[in-house]
């Protein structure tokens, strides 16, 4: 008897014509860029939520199960997920989605990040070798990720490669537009200053040229000391900041505590997809963001 090959053991997927992709996106950001390209030819799981720091997420069972019937996972990468995701590729037992495979795609890796240490020093704190993770809060870098995201899942799903770039072709349109509507309306912010609970934020300030002048972790990854905080209030003579923020999963006490001594506005942004009742998907991300921080200067 002839030997049989596994598909899965060739990283090869054969999808019958009425199935959708099973995609297995690790942030809410990529899982909605994924549903914006792949329409009704995808089946996205999201393994985390707004609410959820992703660096600290546990590989519970549910993502294993979720991960060994999944076809594509969608990682933001910049060893955002190093704590839990590798585990979860391994014990999944899925050799579509290993890395190197044309199952595992990473967000990150697509653009060019900013922050990436000269020296590698872990006693600074949760510091990430490849840069800043945070990729998806520069829209630029959404359609650059999308467009690399677009020729994989053509290469993944061969049969829907059409519809695939069809999707792209529409949603770059209005991203496009989008991103020009919001450069315009957030042109007060430029040059405004702000301290950062951590440092999320890094590309959307970046983008609108604003300027952190601190943090209120005394290192990445450590939560905020009194220590940290009365040093903060006391460079605000020198380096006035007008805005502190935060994500919607970190914690609003050391933001309010330093807003109400400095006597500044704290700002919670979404962050990601889900983190306020308006940032229902990427183009609401933007537009509550924007409109948080100019409301913040008002």
């Amino acid at each position: 008897m002839r030997k049989l090959i596994s598909f899965a053991a060739l990283g090869l997927v054969c999808l019958p014509a009425w199935a959708a992709l099973e995609v297995f996106a690790t942030v809410p950001e990529w899982g909605a860029l994924t549903r914006e390209i792949g329409g009704d030819k995808v089946n996205v799981y999201t393994a985390t939520t707004a609410f959820q720091d992703p660096h600290r997420i546990d590989a519970r069972p549910s993502l294993l199960a979720r991960a060994r019937r999944a076809q594509l996972v969608v990682a933001n990468g910049a060893e955002l997920e190093t704590g839990w995701l590798p585990v979860v590729l391994r014990e999944s037992g899925n050799a579509l989605i290993q890395l190197g495979r044309d199952g595992y795609f990473e967000a990150a890796a697509q653009v060019v990040r900013l922050d990436v240490p000269s020296v590698l020093d872990r006693a600074q704190g949760d510091v990430h070798a490849a840069g800043n993770p945070h990729v998806h809060l520069d829209p630029r870098n959404v359609l650059k990720v999308g467009q690399a995201l677009a020729q994989r899942l053509a290469r993944v799903d061969p049969d829907n490669a059409g519809i695939y770039q069809a999707n792209l072709a529409a949603f770059s349109g209005r991203w496009q537009a989008a991103i020009g509507r919001w450069e315009t309306a957030a042109a007060p912010l430029r040059g405004v200053s702000v301290v950062v609970h951590h440092q999320s934020f890094a590309y959307l300030t970046h983008w609108l040229g604003m300027q952190e002048v601190g943090a209120l972790e005394p290192k990445p990854g450590i939560e905020p000391s009194s220590g940290q905080l009365t040093a903060l209030l006391q460079s605000q003579q020198t380096r006035p900041a007008r805005l502190v923020l935060r994500t919607a999963y970190q914690q609003d006490g050391p933001s309010n505590w330093f807003a109400a001594k400095a006597g500044i506005p704290a700002l919670m942004l979404p962050f990601t997809v889900g983190g306020s009742a308006q940032a229902k998907d990427l183009f609401g991300l933007f537009d509550d963001s924007i409109d948080r921080l100019l409301k913040g200067l008002r």
